[in-house]
């Protein structure tokens, strides 16, 4: 190949598949933070499993070789979720839906209430 060819192809080929990389991590990335409508489902080779169960809601994590984990979760049918905005806390959350604090905090078991994230989608019904 023509050595001026190659510097060309090399000059922006590289940019070109830099940003294709980085466009496809940042769709993975949005896609992986959006799910949760329903039931999501995640597979890994699997070398442990433990199910919780909790009247709303049946959790099945299976841990594979290290950094590699798949769950599947279902929730009840009627449940109603909201997605956090920029200045929520729960007690504007629960004033929104006509609910108490400690009503989201029971629906939700493992949020942190003085930690809540843009974007975090809690139970509220």
């Amino acid at each position: 190949m023509d050595p001026r060819r190659r510097r060309e192809l090399t000059r922006y080929g590289a940019p070109a598949a830099f940003l294709a990389a980085v466009t496809i991590a940042v769709i993975l990335i949005k896609a992986g933070l959006n799910s949760g409508t329903g039931s999501t489902t995640t597979v890994g080779l699997s070398t442990t499993a433990a199910t919780t169960t909790n009247p709303t809601t049946t959790k099945l994590v299976l841990t594979a070789p290290p950094s590699t984990t798949a769950t599947t979760e279902t929730t009840t049918p009627g449940a109603e979720y909201y997605a956090v905005q920029s200045g929520d806390t729960l007690g504007s959350i629960a004033q929104k839906y006509g609910t108490t604090v400690d009503a989201l905090t029971t629906l939700n078991p493992g949020i942190d209430p003085t930690a809540l994230h843009i974007g975090q989608r809690i139970r509220v019904k």
